[in-house]
């Protein structure tokens, strides 16, 4: 790619961008939320066609016009994109082979698209049948499916975007040895991440953009194989234009009068899944957060953590069996959403984009949506105290927009999870749920909602985290909990806590 210059209404996204990738090679495309790397992306598959941007696409050696993404695929160009494109009503094998029906005689050969699905889900380790619906699976194994879907193509160059955002360490691994695998038989791969550990397990170069453009290509090795020499702190500098000496903020206590009294209980919870009434998918989880700690929660794909975390606020996944949830010392009913909320509990999910944000609407309403009753006037919302709240927060957590009326939905990821904390800080919870707060997003945007994680804790707010990035839990906690299969398997006190120790734990049986 030589010379990629896209421009958007009011917004230049990328400026004379270059990039090359060998056959047979993994490159990496790091930069900030923002810097343009989706987009390049996009240029490349045909998702912005030829026409809309400026610039010049060789691939094997001759020049490429790419009308549509069908036309990449015909040359062997597939791309897995950061937002999952499935269909919730169709089932797993439906949609890997959606627009690619395997058929014999005009009509579709059931049998071998259920068996050649099967392989293709072995392959990248989900263990679901080609029958089950999508929307019966979680964030992270819904995106093992569009691997499948890719990898059911006859591929040259696969770009996966974020490909391991949704997914915990030990289903990240397998994905990369995957990744590794296709590099032998040949694939070229581009990976945009931010995780710069997995880049340097894995990629052979890295280009990094920063606002747009180019800032400069790196090896990573010398050669296939060979161990990193490429470091992470030299990525993130050339990343954001700076050091990032300390990834986590220093943990400021809470000196309130009282600090280290229980905030937040919950106390034998037990929930079945919401179509197999006979599956218990939290079973008997009890845990307390104090005031001004911060608690996180650590499991693998399947624990348990997302449906303890939705079926406490306002039982919004699953069925209520039994337990009970304590606020400040009393019992409260969270049997509703507008019930959990009014009793001091706020949940930032895991899919900021279907359960946390109106995307087609402004940071300004976005921001004030759990709030609203505070900001009634004889009878109608005040838009000026709307208005300036969320011009307050815009600043104060530096979200990245011309002004506060920037539609949602064009914001980046890291700005987005910004605009769904301050929707949540506003509304002035007790007790802050936060489920994977910093999944996809840049090393730079982490550093930030850490500090405010870390603020929040310092008021006296009880925060529990849930996260799949143990290093996260491990540089955030004051105590871990961990879960596997619906149960609670052990709780580490931060002293005490290694990676090696929340995986033992992590990985434990029921009996």
């Amino acid at each position: 790619m030589r010379g990629i210059t896209k421009t958007f209404p009011g917004v230049k996204a990328l400026s004379d961008v270059n990039l090359t990738v060998r056959a047979g090679e993994i490159h990496a495309v790091c930069g900030e939320n923002g810097a343009g790397k989706s987009t390049l992306m996009k240029v490349l598959s045909g998702v912005h066609p030829h026409g809309s941007y400026e610039g010049e696409i060789d691939f094997e050696g001759a020049p490429v016009a790419f009308k549509d993404i069908r036309a990449s695929e015909r040359h062997g160009i597939v791309i897995i994109h950061q937002e999952l494109a499935l269909v919730p009503y169709l089932s797993i094998a439906e949609n890997i082979f959606l627009g690619n029906e395997q058929a014999r005689r005009g009509f579709i050969d059931w049998n071998g698209t259920l068996r050649r699905a099967a392989e293709l889900l072995d392959r990248v380790g989900l263990r679901e049948r080609p029958q089950t619906p999508i929307s019966e699976l979680g964030v992270g194994k819904q995106q093992l499916v569009e691997i499948a879907k890719a990898l059911s193509k006859e591929v040259k160059l696969l770009i996966l975007d974020e490909p391991t955002a949704a997914l915990n360490d030990e289903d990240s691994a397998k994905l990369l040895d995957l990744i590794l695998e296709l590099r032998a038989q040949g694939v070229a791969c581009i990976v945009i991440s931010h995780k710069l550990g997995e880049i340097r397990a894995v990629a052979d170069a890295v280009t990094i953009l920063r606002d747009g453009q180019t800032i400069e290509t790196l090896p990573v090795r010398e050669s296939p194989g060979a161990e990193p020499e490429l470091s992470e702190d030299r990525i993130i500098r050339s990343m954001v234009g700076r050091d990032l000496d300390h990834r986590f903020p220093e943990r400021t206590r809470y000196e309130g009068a009282d600090a280290g009294e229980t905030a937040f209980s919950v106390s034998g919870w037990t929930v079945r899944h919401p179509v197999d009434r006979e599956r218990t998918v939290v079973d008997d989880v009890s845990l307390t957060v104090r005031r001004g700690e911060i608690v996180g929660v650590a499991g693998l794909m399947g624990a348990g953590r997302t449906e303890l975390a939705m079926s406490v606020f306002g039982r919004s996944y699953g069925g209520y069996v039994t337990g009970t949830v304590e606020v400040a010392g009393r019992a409260v009913h969270t049997g509703t959403v507008p019930a959990a909320v009014a009793a001091g509990i706020a949940y930032v999910t895991e899919d900021r984009k279907q359960y946390g944000l109106n995307l087609i609407d402004d940071i300004n309403r976005n921001i004030s949506l759990a709030s609203l009753a505070g900001m009634v006037r004889r009878g109608a919302v005040d838009e000026h105290h709307e208005r300036r709240v969320a011009e307050r927060y815009r600043t104060s957590m530096n979200i990245k927009a011309p002004t506060v009326h920037e539609q949602v939905g064009r914001l980046s990821g890291g700005n987005q999870q910004k605009v769904v904390l301050s929707k949540w800080i506003h509304a002035d919870p007790r007790v802050l749920i936060l489920d994977e707060p910093t999944r996809g997003i840049d090393v730079g945007a982490k550093s930030e909602i850490y500090t405010v994680i870390d603020r929040l804790a310092a008021e006296g707010k009880a925060v529990l985290i849930i996260s799949s990035e143990l290093p996260e839990l491990l540089g955030m906690c004051d105590r871990i909990y961990t879960m596997a299969e619906g149960r609670l398997t052990g709780e580490v006190a931060r002293a005490d806590a290694t990676q090696e120790v929340l995986m033992r734990h992590m990985t434990m049986n029921r009996s």
